[in-house]
Order: C-alpha cells, then structure tokens, then sequence
C-alpha cells in the first residue's frame, strides 16, 4: 500500500474533505499532476487562501494566514513532486 493511500487530513485542517482525488493544472505553466482527495481538500484550501488574501486582505486573520503556512509544509513533507509543479 503505497503512502499516498494511507494520507489523512492533518488534526487543524476542518474545511472540507473531497471523496476523490483529480488532476489539477498549474495555471501558469499547465504542468498537470493527480492529487488524492486529501490533496485535493488541501489544494483548494491554499488556493482559496490566496484568493482571500488577494481580494479581502482586510478579512485575513492571523489563524488563516498560520493554516495556509502549514498547508504549505502539508504539502512539502507529504507530496513533494505536487508542491514543486502546482505551488512553488
């Protein structure tokens, strides 16, 4: 059983947790990679973060700012290959 299978969603994160994994573009360059569902939940997580922080910066918080940095480490440690195409 290889790692990926056996991911779960870190104890901090509480948004919302897909069934299925998919194939996710980098918007800049279209390299595609397949995510797992937790990738994927956390994936849409960061990009919703950055969304926020572009348009509503005077919503962002301290909390939110503290989970998108640790989505970010999510992804560095668990799917290394991921982070580098879609988010480095």
């Amino acid at each position: 059983m290889s790692t990926k299978t056996k991911q779960k969603l870190p104890k901090w994160f509480n948004g919302m947790l897909y069934t299925s994994g998919d194939t996710v573009a980098n918007p800049f360059t279209g390299e595609e990679i397949e995510l797992t569902a937790v990738e994927l939940s956390l994936y849409d997580f960061i990009m919703g973060c950055i969304m926020v922080f572009a348009n509503a910066p005077k919503r962002v918080n301290d909390e939110m700012i503290r989970d998108f940095d640790r989505a970010l480490t999510w992804f560095r440690v668990n799917n290394p290959q991921a982070y580098m195409v879609l988010l480095d």
